[in-house]
């Protein structure tokens, strides 16, 4: 038990001619027991003498961010440095990255605990992994994050998806990733059925059946363009309702969205909304990313994610998923002091510290203490200006930078 004192908490909007015109914030003191946030003190209030303090000294508290798409299993972190290898297809890169992996001295683990500690240095304490499930393999890839996940659980809450990298029709594929869910998975992902499996209906039923089967969730890559890429989103938000999946079902990238027109975007993405299908992105820069300012007005659950960090298919990437919300804020202008405040939900499950009124819906007491320091005085300022992130807690204990 301990008292976080001399905070900054968001309690509302300041207006002007019915506008937003600035965030307002006031300090506070957090009380922090067996995980949660027990107290919210006034800043005025006498502290005990007797209570364990920390000096947040001044800075914002923000909800810890959630990374939804990375490859722990991927990574070179930790490696000696090296560009990627040119690829003209997702198959081809695919087979480079194989040899790639297998050639490496650092196994899974080393490369997947260095990544780790980038996330959480970024103020990311929930996280959904991918892991490469393939006949060379097996479950060796699996079995090595599900070891670094139980170590760092007590810094992170993470999510795996036994990923079918090199398509789920091929070899025993499609038994390994029964295997996998049986061995711990919680997820099942595949990626581009027409582009990579040859046949979309055949690898979306493998794949639902395989969650059905297993009690799953779905999560598939998507990079399949234009009416190609839309077909197969509507395929599998109707065998998702089939199957009584609503809810646990994501399209990470869903590129075709942004190929094609509004009034066709419109039509995919209320029936994603029907079916309880999210859309992750990772806001790449070079394609037609869906629009997520349409998404979000029909009511389909967004989120974003780094996706390839340092790896075999992109030689960029921080781990920091504030800079994704930063492109995504540039790529739609969202410049105003509600749009940036409330542009924080896309990385944080929904969580704002207030609703578009203005009213403080986070913290409250009893609330998981998942939460972020920033130097910033409100978060529109944390979301424009990347702030530093000062100190990372996951229930309640520091699991990365410093406070005295």
């Amino acid at each position: 038990m301990y008292i976080l004192k001399n905070i900054l908490l968001e309690t509302g909007y300041s207006k002007e001619n019915e506008q937003v015109k600035a965030t307002e914030t006031k300090s506070f003191h957090l009380k922090i027991s067996d995980g949660h946030i027990a107290e919210i003190i006034n800043f005025e209030n006498e502290l005990p003498i007797d209570e364990k303090t920390i000096d947040g000294k001044g800075q914002l508290v923000l909800p810890s961010f959630k990374e939804r798409h990375v490859h722990l299993d991927k990574t070179y972190m930790g490696e000696p440095w090296r560009a990627c290898v040119p690829a003209y297809s997702v198959i081809e890169r695919s087979e480079i990255e194989k040899n790639i992996l297998s050639s490496m001295d650092a196994g899974t683990e080393e490369r997947a605990k260095n990544l780790l500690d980038v996330l959480l240095s970024h103020g990311s304490t929930s996280i959904r992994t991918h892991v490469d499930i393939y006949p060379e393999v097996g479950l060796a890839n699996l079995k090595g994050v599900q070891n670094v996940l139980t170590d760092y659980q007590h810094k992170v809450d993470s999510e795996i998806v036994a990923f079918a990298q090199h398509g789920l029709l091929h070899g025993n594929t499609v038994q390994l990733m029964r295997e996998a869910v049986r061995n711990g998975a919680g997820l099942v992902g595949a990626v581009d059925p027409a582009t990579v499996d040859l046949n979309i209906e055949s690898s979306l039923v493998q794949l639902i059946d395989i969650a059905v089967e297993g009690n799953a969730g779905i999560d598939l890559h998507l990079h399949d363009p234009g009416h190609l890429g839309t077909f197969t989103m509507k395929r599998l938000a109707a065998l998702t309702m089939e199957a009584g999946l609503q809810g646990k079902v994501a399209v990470s990238h869903a590129f075709g969205l942004g190929d094609v027109t509004p009034a066709e975007a419109r039509d995919v993405a209320e029936r994603l909304k029907e079916a309880g299908v999210s859309v992750i992105s990772s806001v790449p820069i070079g394609r037609n990313i869906p629009p997520i300012p349409l998404l979000d007005e029909v009511g389909v659950n967004v989120a974003l994610g780094n996706d390839n960090i340092y790896d075999s298919w992109w030689p960029t990437g921080n781990g920091d998923i504030l800079e994704r919300l930063g492109r995504l804020i540039e790529i739609n202008r969202w410049t105003d002091e509600l749009s940036l405040s409330q542009s924080l939900r896309f990385i944080t499950n929904g969580v704002t510290p207030l609703t578009l009124n203005g009213e403080q819906v986070w913290p409250v007491q009893g609330d998981l203490a998942n939460f972020v320091l920033v130097d910033a005085k409100c978060s529109a300022e944390a979301v424009a200006r990347r702030a530093k992130r000062t100190a990372v807690f996951h229930k309640g204990a520091l699991v990365a930078g410093e406070l005295s």
